[in-house]
């Protein structure tokens, strides 16, 4: 009997370790596809990188510069904005910075080359194969897993290896035999390069296997300057390069050989390379640290992070990495191409914004001084007119610590701005400017509203406030003292109208919670401004003079001119998040605001709308709808303030399942540093944050089986889905924690709390309103 127990017990803790073995080695980076992306538009990356990442390692496939040679503007760049197109069999070598799907770009810095044969130094031409140092290639010698990307350079016969840690890219070239094998380092590449681009770079051969130097550069970040010290598994047997400027001067440098085994070079235009002889199938390393403060900063990442050379571990380190972060979601669906489309949006939503400091916490700030993080990891490439609206919301559920450190970044921007302001659209220590409002406060009211962070209620109002009130900024003079923004002082001026009242009433969540009455109640007057440009005679939001009149020329179906940016009256028009049940009042109550939508849906948009703007394709567009483009991300959603509520389940699922797939052109749009990608996540999961600075999400239809959220406070989330397949879109009752929704929305409290949502799916709608 004794011994019949101890077999029993044996097995069960047999069978129980089996169990949670598989639980836990369970490989998520496997349902990832990083070759996903959009057709023909700012593609996403599918190289080697961690999660939020400051090195992404990744080939270019092309080089296209910014303007042709008449200086007009070359749209063929626009597709290279991170570097990368699926349809392309050329590559040019493997840089060091990217952005992920931006529909503006910059980046793409420290190009590597391996070659073999005579020295080219010239890129050449991609529909001219041989005519530089690129390579073909093809994809059936292409792989990419999170963390890892190798491909084979058929011009050369090299195999490449590429994988990274936070702030050092791996790589690993396997030669053929040969006498004249050479590295290039090309610092004159860039993404959405111009001319003089490139402001300086400076390299040091400081022994026969180790470079230092930097780059700085003047694009889209005005001033950035990038650090790096580069290091080889074995020492070349000569080296050199090659200056590409007009010098003028060159003081007493000019009585010695420069270009050959000189260990230093300097200028704005350089290519350097360094020779090697390979036996058949040698393999040559390259450790690449990169530091934003200064080559000692470099050197340090580069001993901390990788201080051997096993490449193997460190592509198997990466890869768990990525894996832990993808396990916070685990979900069932009912076809492995969703499960795949499901992880990779998972991945997308993490590869920005990125760590911008070196492992000691030094950084370079927005004042372009050295900086020590203080009890948080500084962070950039915040792409915030994106990204607030879903992907920030979304880290609140699995990444809330990570972005608190986001939100303490954003702040020390503020602090070190002479304009006194949250950054707009943050990128390697400079402020770019781009797209309209400012969102950060946003980001910071969602936290505070979701208790998710711990900073300074007062110190975080005074900084909204600070930037809220800058009235040299986008038109902000006139809105402060008119209630609307111009159309004739400040272009997209309807656009800039709405997101400001959006922005100002998520200033006033803050002070709420910071108690500050005086405050809010400026904040929450300033959050009724988008009565301002609303016309009623017409039913349309609509651009307004200074003097008070409507602008006469209007067409509320163009997206170009007409006052809004990116969007027209018909979509962006709807974005009162703010302040839903008020604007379907103002335009025409809950059934005809659902015929709007519908409209909005159902009415195919001619192109004559729309051809004026890049971001917007006919693939991420159904009849009006552009869903290829962040402002309407919510209007499916707004059904759900209707009398028909049924038809917002039907449209999301609609838009799941035909603007995202698991296949190379996947995404509609650009994903915009991941907003695209947690749109996906959010309503896949069957709820979305329509109203960021809220603790409320809306119910969508769900997609997934089920789904686990591991939460960091150790509690699990559970979404379970009954009799859900591709016909039963439709939503029939809700039980959350086994009592039935009587409304269709949940709140925040409800998933940290670690509740179960089950939805009970059928093909037929329920239209008994459950709100």
């Amino acid at each position: 009997m004794k011994l019949f127990t101890f077999r029993f017990l044996l097995l069960f803790i047999i069978c129980s370790s089996t169990s949670f073995s598989q639980t836990k080695d369970k490989d998520y980076t496997q349902y990832v596809n990083p070759f996903v992306g959009t057709k023909n538009m700012g593609h996403t990356f599918p190289g080697a990188t961690t999660p939020f990442g400051m090195v992404q390692l990744s080939p270019e496939t092309n080089q296209q510069p910014l303007f042709d040679s008449e200086g007009k503007y070359n749209p063929d760049a626009y597709k290279y904005c991170a570097g990368y197109q699926y349809a392309d069999n050329t590559i040019f070598g493997f840089s060091h910075t990217h952005l992920s799907g931006t529909g503006h770009s910059d980046l793409g810095d420290f190009l590597i080359m391996p070659t073999t044969g005579k020295l080219n130094l010239e890129p050449g031409s991609a529909k001219e194969p041989k005519s530089g140092y690129h390579s073909q290639f093809s994809h059936q010698n292409e792989k990419a897993s999170p963390g890892f990307y190798s491909v084979k350079l058929d011009d050369y016969n090299i195999q490449a290896e590429l994988t990274a840690t936070d702030r050092v890219g791996f790589h690993q070239y396997t030669f053929p035999k040969s006498e004249d094998a050479h590295i290039i380092l090309d610092l004159i590449s860039n993404i959405y390069l111009y001319d003089d681009k490139n402001t300086w770079t400076f390299i040091r051969v400081e022994n026969d296997s180790l470079i230092t130097g930097y780059k700085q550069t003047n694009g889209w970040a005005r001033t950035k300057l990038v650090y790096f010290a580069m290091q080889f598994s074995k020492p070349f047997k000569s080296y050199g390069h090659k200056k590409y400027d007009k010098v003028k001067y060159n003081g007493f440098y000019r009585k010695f050989d420069e270009e050959h085994n000189f260990p230093e070079m300097a200028g704005k235009n350089i290519r350097a390379y360094f020779n090697f002889d390979t036996t058949e199938n040698e393999k040559i390393k390259i450790k690449f640290a990169l530091s934003s403060v200064s080559t000692e900063g470099a050197l340090l990442n580069l001993k901390t992070e990788l201080p051997h050379w096993d490449f193997e571990k460190t592509k198997n380190d990466t890869k768990e990495k990525w894996n832990k972060e993808l396990s916070k979601i685990e979900v069932e669906t009912k076809t492995l191409a969703q499960k795949e489309t499901f992880y990779t949006a998972m991945y997308h939503s993490m590869l920005s914004p990125i760590i911008y400091e070196d492992v000691d916490g030094s950084y370079r700030g927005l004042d372009q001084n050295i900086h020590k993080s203080d009890s948080f990891v500084n962070h950039t490439v915040f792409s915030l007119w994106d990204t607030y609206r879903a992907l920030h919301p979304l880290f609140n559920i699995i990444q809330p610590k990570r972005n608190n450190d986001m939100i303490k970044s954003m702040l020390a921007h503020h602090d070190q701005s002479v304009h006194h302001m949250l950054p707009i659209w943050s990128h390697y220590a400079n402020e770019n400017w781009c797209m309209v409002g400012y969102h950060a406060v946003s980001v910071i009211a969602d936290a505070t509203a979701k208790n998710t962070t711990d900073v300074d209620l007062n110190y975080a109002l005074t900084a909204a406030s600070n930037t809220a009130k800058v009235p040299y900024f986008d038109g902000l003079e006139y809105y402060m003292k008119l209630g609307y923004v111009p159309e004739d002082k400040s272009s997209s001026s309807v656009s800039k109208t709405l997101e400001y009242a959006y922005n100002d009433w998520c200033i006033a969540q803050i002070a709420k919670k910071a108690n500050n009455s005086s405050a809010y109640n400026e904040f929450i007057n300033r959050s009724e401004n988008y009565l301002n440009v609303y016309d009623k005679s017409i039913g349309y939001m609509r651009p307004k003079l200074a003097d008070g009149n409507w602008r006469k020329e209007f067409d509320p179906l163009d997206t170009h001119g007409q006052g809004f940016i990116e969007g027209n009256a018909w979509n962006y028009g709807l974005y009162v998040p703010h302040e839903i049940d008020k604007m379907i009042n103002m335009m025409g109550g809950k059934d005809a605001f659902s015929t709007h939508l519908d409209k909005i849906f159902n009415t195919p948009i001619e192109d004559k709308y729309i051809e004026h703007n890049e971001d917007i394709t006919r693939d991420g567009i159904i009849g009006n709808y552009v869903h290829g483009n962040e402002p309407g991300h919510h209007i499916a959603y707004l059904y759900n303030f209707t009398n028909d509520p049924w038809k917002a389940q039907s449209r999301i699922r609609m838009i799941l399942d035909t603007m995202y797939s698991n296949k190379e052109d996947g995404l509609c749009g650009n994903d915009d540093a991941g907003q695209m990608s947690a749109w996906y996540i959010f309503s896949s999961l069957g709820f979305y944050p329509v109203n960021p600075g809220s603790t409320v999400y809306e119910i969508g239809s769900p997609s997934v089986v089920s789904a686990v959220v591991s939460l960091e406070n150790g509690k699990k989330f559970t979404i379970k889905t009954i009799n859900q397949s591709d016909k039963n879109v439709y939503v029939d009752k809700i039980k959350l924690n086994g009592k039935i929704l009587s409304d269709l929305s949940i709140d925040h409290k409800d998933i940290e709390e670690g509740s179960e949502l089950v939805f009970y799916m059928t093909s037929k709608p329920n239209k008994k309103r459950l709100k």
